[in-house]
């Protein structure tokens, strides 16, 4: 088989593929968790016009912002939840939620980049397999499929490694 064939070969693409779903899943989702969305007063906007409404009028509107002082790891909801569990203790929550976003953020970015692919999937998979347990013990089943999935598809990225042909950095 030529180069240029094993370049452009079907396993290529599909671990390819698999690695830039991945990595965009896993940057995406560590970016999500520095989110707020606010309630803003705006002055109200005459369609017709286009000119705010003279009599002053205002209207609220919700606007999704980014910012590290937005950190949230965790739902309020799980949070509460995880908080009656007993085999949570609360210090391994707590390093557990301040690790969460950045690693997702690395992890999203070394994958995508291939930098040390083997070793940033096989985190990965361990990072869903602790959500995974933690969804387990609060009987969020719902949850615990999803991250099964990811699992799955980090299980077959790694698989496929060897075929890790458009990487910045192929060791490890």
């Amino acid at each position: 088989m030529s180069e240029n064939s094993k370049l452009l070969s079907g396993e290529t693409l599909a671990f390819l593929t698999l690695r830039l779903w991945l990595g965009v899943r896993a940057f995406g989702t560590g970016l999500e968790k520095y989110t707020e969305t606010l309630r803003i007063q705006k002055p109200l906007i005459d369609p017709v016009t286009g000119m705010e409404d003279p009599s002053g009028a205002m209207v609220e509107v919700t606007q999704k912002v980014y910012g590290l002082s937005h950190y949230k790891a965790l739902p309020p909801a799980l949070v509460t939840k995880f908080a009656n569990e007993p085999l949570l203790p609360d210090w391994a929550l707590s390093i557990f939620s301040a690790c969460l976003g950045p690693a997702l953020l690395i992890l999203g970015l070394t994958t995508l980049l291939g930098v040390a692919t083997r070793t940033s999937l096989f985190v990965q998979g361990l990072l869903y397999t602790g959500l995974m347990f933690g969804l387990m013990l609060i009987n969020q089943n719902d949850g615990v499929a999803w991250l099964g999935i990811h699992t799955l598809i980090v299980a077959g990225a790694l698989c496929l490694c060897a075929h890790n042909r458009f990487a910045l950095w192929k060791k490890w």
